[in-house]
C-alpha cells in the first residue's frame, strides 16, 4: 500500500528545508516521527504534519480497498523538497549609515511518499546477506559430516562393553554375599560367649571391692577420734602460740647488752 502526502506554499528556502527532509529518506515512520520531533529546525514540524497526513492517507487507501495494514510497517520511499515562487517576495532591511540590503524571500513544496512493501536492499546490504548465506550453508554442511562419522564410533563403543558389564560383576556379587553369610554364622556365637563371660567377671570383682571396703563401727568410731584430736592440735599450734616467749628474750638481751658496755 502507498500514498501519497504535499505541503506547498512553505514559507522557508528549499536548502534549508532539504537540511531536514534528508534525515527521514528510507526509515520507518516511527523512527521519522521521533526524529523530526528533536529536530531543531523551523522546517521540522511542517515536514511532521506531511508525514502524518501521509500515514492518514495510506490507512484510508487501505480501509476503501479492505486491506489490512499497520501503520508502524510504512516507511518513507520518496521525499523531496522544490522551490516554490519568489517573485514579488524581495524585501529591503534597513542597514547602518542609512544603507539598505535587499532580501529575497522564497517558497518550498514538500512531498513525501510512504509504502507498506518490503524495503529493496542496497547492494552493500545484498552482498553482506550472500556472505551470511554462504557461512550458513557450510555450517550445516560441517555438520552434517560430523553426523554422518558420529554413529559408526558410537557402535564400536558401545558392542564390547555390555557383554563385560553384565557377565563380570554378578558372578562376584553372588560369591561375596554368600562369604559374608558364611563368616557372620562361624563368628557370632564365640563373639556372644566372650561377651557374656567378661560381663560375669567384672560383676564378681565389683561385689568383692565393695565387701573388702566396708568399714565396721568400731573402726568407724575411732577414725572420728583421731580427726578431732588432730584438729585440736592444729588449733592449739597457731602462730601466735609459737611466737610467745620472742619478746621475753629479746628483752633479756637488750639487758645483757646493756651490762657488757658498763
Amino acid at each position: 500500500m502507498e500514498a501519497v502526502a504535499k505541503t506547498k506554499y512553505l514559507k522557508g528556502s528549499p536548502r534549508k528545508a532539504r537540511l531536514v527532509i534528508d534525515l527521514i529518506r528510507g526509515v520507518k515512520v516511527a523512527r521519522a516521527l521521533s526524529l523530526l520531533k528533536f529536530t531543531d529546525k523551523r522546517a521540522a514540524d511542517p515536514i511532521a504534519q506531511c508525514l502524518n497526513s501521509a500515514i492518514a492517507n495510506a490507512t484510508f487507501k487501505a480501509e476503501q480497498q479492505n486491506i489490512a495494514i499497520d501503520p508502524d510497517d510504512l516507511w518513507v520511499k520518496t521525499c523531496f523538497v522544490d522551490m516554490g515562487p519568489h517573485k514579488h517576495r524581495s524585501r529591503m532591511r534597513p542597514a547602518p549609515q542609512g544603507r539598505a540590503y535587499r532580501e529575497q524571500r522564497h517558497y518550498c513544496h514538500i512531498t513525501i511518499h510512504v509504502t507498506s512493501e518490503v524495503k529493496p536492499l542496497t547492494e552493500e546490504q545484498e552482498r553482506l546477506e550472500a556472505l551470511r548465506a554462504e557461512r550458513i550453508a557450510a555450517r550445516k554442511v560441517a555438520k552434517a559430516a560430523e553426523k554422518a562419522k558420529a554413529p559408526a564410533k558410537k557402535k564400536e563403543t558401545k558392542a564390547a562393553p555390555v557383554e563385560e558389564v553384565v557377565e563380570t560383576p554378578v558372578v562376584e556379587t553372588v560369591q561375596t554375599e554368600a562369604a559374608a553369610e558364611a563368616v557372620a554364622v562361624e563368628e557370632t556365637p564365640v563373639e556372644a560367649v566372650e561377651t557374656e563371660a567378661t560381663a560375669t567377671e567384672t560383676v564378681e570383682e565389683a561385689a568383692v571391692e565393695a565387701a573388702e571396703n566396708v568399714d565396721t563401727p568400731a573402726e568407724m568410731e575411732a577414725a572420728g577420734d583421731a580427726e578431732v584430736a588432730d584438729a585440736k592440735n592444729v588449733e592449739t599450734q597457731t602462730t601466735a602460740s609459737l611466737n610467745e616467749t620472742k619478746p621475753a628474750d629479746e628483752a633479756q638481751q637488750k639487758i645483757n647488752e646493756d651490762l657488757e658496755r658498763q
